[in-house]
């Protein structure tokens, strides 16, 4: 029903930049936050930037002043600009969103793209 496809990972070295993108496709009625969450080799997956449909914005600790999120509403995509990288950014980097599928019943639900590799080198 829903689909989250991203692209945009690779392989740069630290202090470079990289832009990730995520587009939605499928059927549905809306989609409220969207966001970029990565998970890197035994650990925890984590939150690195949210946005809500409204544009209000959200960052990791660790990603403020470097990372950018952006989203285009009619196109259905998020955008995660990442700049002044460091090793420790190294991770799979996950697109999320929180849709809804019907006008009525249930609420929003979490969906994921497959993720993208960022890999960052010293």
């Amino acid at each position: 029903q829903v689909q989250l496809v991203e692209s945009g990972g690779g392989l740069v070295q630290a202090g470079g930049s990289l832009r990730l993108s995520c587009v939605a496709s499928g059927t549905f009625f809306s989609i409220n936050d969207m966001g970029w969450y990565r998970q890197a080799p035994g650990k925890q997956r984590e939150l690195v930037a949210s946005i809500t449909s409204v544009g209000v914005t959200k960052y990791a600790d660790s990603v403020k002043g470097r990372f950018t999120i952006s989203r285009e509403n009619a196109k259905i995509s998020v955008d995660l600009q990442m700049n002044s990288l460091k090793p420790e950014d190294t991770a799979v980097y996950y697109c999320n969103a929180f849709v809804k599928i019907y006008s009525s019943g249930s609420g929003y639900s979490p969906y994921w793209g497959q993720g993208t590799q960022v890999t960052v080198s010293s």
